[in-house]
Parts: structure tokens; sequence; C-alpha cells
């Protein structure tokens, strides 16, 4: 199979004895054999066209005889990025077709040659002779890859997406090669106690953010891969819908598989993208000698990215969801691309399958527990009784007697006592178990303020000092808790 914008297949054979007019000769034979249309003649050999039809497929065929050995290439005519193995097939059936000639004796070898000579074009205009591209031409060709055309259009344009964004984010301070917890979740980033804390959107944003310009590159190489083997086949607006539905998926995925990781990156819907093309390869969409072949290296690139993220550090889970996401989006596009001219059939698909992945993505958001997110709102509402239960310290040492006692009472002794409260709902949730250990040290920081609270109600109330060393005595076990809690952030 080969890929690229101008895809072509190349073999090079030995001539085995035969002279170069010899070859020429059964060359140009087996190429009316086949059908094939000649465009040109010369001493060097010959190019022929495949001529199917101006709707179908076609290639063109060059045959370029050396002294030694011949070289026969297909190439590609026409907009495509891939030929599905089809220019392999071509040199082929060329060589197979050339096998079955009946042999020509020597003196009909040279009638024929003698009356292809009158049909040579001009050493000059000879195509077949002009040089190899340089370094320079390559390289152009390279870079059309970044270039939309016909028939891979939307694979450039989100490789841009990603990269823009990306540029974005470091022109905005956030660190090229390793980003900040913050500054991801500040540009979007899926993180389940924000996600279904209100924010849905995280599920779409996190598909077009990057942990890292290398965690980009390789991103857009497995993008461009995919896309143009696939974009061709699928056209912009199936291609589209299954990028953005394949990547939410894999967005939620994640969110169910994962407490506490922040997810971002595309590989989830270019995982999907690969989850449609397998889907599409074990169907007869694509021809049986080719989908062999095709079918073995998606499934190894697959298999092989999802063991590698077996190791760690990988989110493993949108990658798994992607795929299954993109393999049932494939199968529900075959019947749409095995009747292609069927606009309703096409459209109804996709408006099915929006409706379909938006629908349970959301029943699944709704029923996905969030103890993290009910964790750190209590946490904040925590903190909050805890300020205002200290205000009373704020008060000047001259305040009266009932304003001391009332802020002891009613915002310190009353919130202490609600935050104790908190902290027992804390110890309800499914929680790792530092969190509980945490709690622990939590709850007797709660009992000892509300100790200590008491005497020094009691201690203002009836104007004695006698509680004085119990008092420090509380106060020293409530510093060395804080200090406890401190150190375990």
């Amino acid at each position: 199979m080969a890929i690229g914008f101008t895809p072509r297949y190349k073999e090079e054979i030995p001539l085995k004895g035969e002279t170069r007019h010899s070859f020429l000769v059964h060359a140009i034979e087996t190429i009316d054999k086949l059908g094939w249309r000649i465009v040109q003649l010369s001493e060097s050999g010959v190019v022929a066209y495949t001529d199917k039809g101006a709707f179908s497929w076609n290639a063109e065929l060059k045959v370029l005889i050396e002294e030694e050995e011949v070289g026969i290439e297909s190439t590609s005519v026409g907009n495509e990025v891939m030929d599905w193995g089809r220019n392999k097939k071509n040199v082929r059936q060329f060589l197979a077709a050339y096998q079955e000639l009946e042999p020509l004796s020597e003196e009909e070898l040279s009638t024929k040659y003698e009356a292809l000579k009158v049909s040579f074009v001009p050493p000059e205009d000879d195509i077949l002779r002009i040089p190899p591209p340089t370094a320079a031409e390559n390289l152009k060709e390279f870079l059309y890859i970044f270039r939309p055309v016909k028939g891979y259009i939307v694979t450039p344009v989100f490789m841009y997406l990603n990269m823009l964004i990306f540029i974005l984010m470091a022109i905005s301070g956030v660190n090229v090669f390793e980003p900040s917890a913050e500054s991801l979740l500040s540009w979007g980033a899926n993180f389940r106690p924000l996600t279904l804390e209100g924010q849905p959107w995280r599920l779409l944003t996190n598909c077009f953010l990057h942990i890292g310009v290398l965690h980009l590159l390789m991103n857009m190489y497995a993008l461009v891969y995919i896309g143009v083997l696939l974009e061709p086949h699928l056209g912009k607006i199936r291609f589209i819908s299954a990028y953005l539905l394949a990547g939410i998926t894999a967005s939620v995925a994640s969110l169910w598989w994962n407490d506490l990781t922040i997810s971002a990156g595309a590989s989830g819907a270019i995982f999907g993208m690969y989850g449609v093309f397998l889907a599409m390869l074990t169907t007869n969409l694509i021809e049986k000698d080719t989908r062999k072949a095709l079918l073995t290296s998606i499934a190894v690139f697959v298999i092989f990215n999802l063991l590698t993220g077996v190791r760690g550090g990988i989110d493993n889970a949108a990658h798994i969801g992607g795929l299954l996401g993109g393999i049932i989006i494939g199968y529900a596009f075959v019947p749409s691309l095995k009747k292609e001219g069927q606009l309703n059939l096409k459209f109804g698909t996709i408006a099915l399958l929006v409706f379909f992945v938006l629908s349970t993505s959301f029943v699944v958001y709704k029923k996905m527990p969030n103890d993290y997110g009910v964790y750190d709102q209590k946490i904040a509402r925590f903190t909050a009784l805890e300020t205002k239960a200290l205000e009373v310290y704020k008060l000047p040492k001259d305040a009266p007697k009932e304003q001391l006692l009332k802020g002891l009472k009613e915002d310190g002794i009353v919130n202490w006592h609600k935050s104790l409260a908190i902290i027992n709902e804390l110890d309800k949730l499914n929680l790792p178990e530092v969190f509980h250990q945490r709690n622990v040290l939590l709850k007797k920081y709660c009992e000892l303020r509300i100790k200590s609270y008491d005497l020094a109600y009691k201690a203002i109330a009836e104007n004695t000092e006698k509680y004085k060393d119990e008092m420090v005595g509380y106060n020293v076990a409530i510093q060395n808790l804080l200090n406890e809690l401190t150190a375990q952030k």
C-alpha cells in the first residue's frame, strides 16, 4: 500500500538474458493485452495509463528499461492521497500478464521493434529520462501533507487547530514541555471533580489540548497517518462527525475510569478513527487483497499503543473508549458507504449517531458519582465555617464581656459543631483511605476546638483563670494537629 500525495509502487527486475529491445516489444504487447493506453514510446521504455474511465481509479505505468534491469512503476493519477494497494496490484498484474505472453522469434521481435521505432519520442522529450527529484523537491512534496487538498481537507484542518491551540497556550505562558496541572485545567482538560461539577464542555475541549510538544507531535503523526487513509473514503462530513463523537466517547470512558486523572489530548479521538477503519476493514468495502495487509498493520498499531499505555502515565481508558466508539461508528457508516448516492441514509446515520453518543454520554454523566467534587465542596464549606469560628480571636482584648461570650458561643462553638458534622458526612463518601485518615485528624481538630472554646467561655463567664493550664494544653494539641495536617498536603 502506498501513502502520500502521489501514491506509487515500484519494482525492479533483471532482464534475465533478454535484450532491451525484446523487453520493450513484450512490454507493449502486455499493455495492449491489459487494455491500457500508451501515451509515450521511447528507446528507454514506455509510459501508459490504465484508462478505466473518468470516474474510476487510474494510474500511470512507467516501464524504464536499463542495461541490466527494468524498473516498473505505477503512480496514482488524481487527487487521492492513498491507493489502497492498487499501484502494487497494477505492477503485479503487468508482470503476470508479461509472463503469460507467447514467445516470439528473433525475426518477429526485430520486425515489431522496427515498427515501434517510428513512434519513439526524441530523447530530449523522453519523460522517462527526467532526473529524479531533488531534495528540495522531495521536501516540497512532503510538505503537501500539511496542505488541504480534495479528499484530504479535514485532517490538516484538525491538525492546524490542535497546533494553534498549543501555540496559544505557549504564548500565554504554559510550559511547552511539562505544562502544569493548573494550566491544563484552565484551558479545558478533563478532570472528574470539575467536569462532573457542571463543566461537561471539558469532554470535548480536552481533545484539542496536549501535555507538551512531544505529546502533540506524536498525536499529529497518528492523525495524519489515519487521515490519509480514511478521509478520502469517508468524506468530510463523516470524518468530522466520527472524530468528534469518538473524542466524546473517549472522554466519557476516561471520566468513568479515572478518579483524579487530568486527561488531555487528541489520542482518544484518533483511536476512534482507527476503530472506524478497523470496522471498515472487516467488511467488503475495501478490496480483499488490500484489506488483509491494512487490517494487520492497523491492528498492530492499536495493540502496540494500548500495551504501551499499560506502563502508566497514559490515559488508556480514553484510548479504549475512543476505539470502541469508533468501531461502532464505523459499522454504522457501512450501509451509507455502500450506497453513496443516498444522502438521506448518509445524514440520517450521522444524526442517529450524534443522538446515540450524546444521549448515552448524558446518562453516564448524570449517573456517575462525583464524590471528589462533593468532597471539595464540603471542604470549602468547612473552611468558611472555620474562618467564621476563628473571628473571635480578632476581637480587641478590651471588648465587652457579652461580645466575647457571643463570639465564642454563636460564632465559635456553633460553627465548630457544624464543621464536625461536615467531617462526619465526608466519611460516608467513597474515597481513598488517605482522605479518611485526614478526616480522622480533622475530627480531632474540631473536637479540640470545641473543648478549647468551652473552657474559654467558662473562663470569661466566671471571670477566672483556673482553666488556663488546661486551655494551654488544648492549644498545644491543636497546633500539633495543624502541623500534621499541613504536612499531609
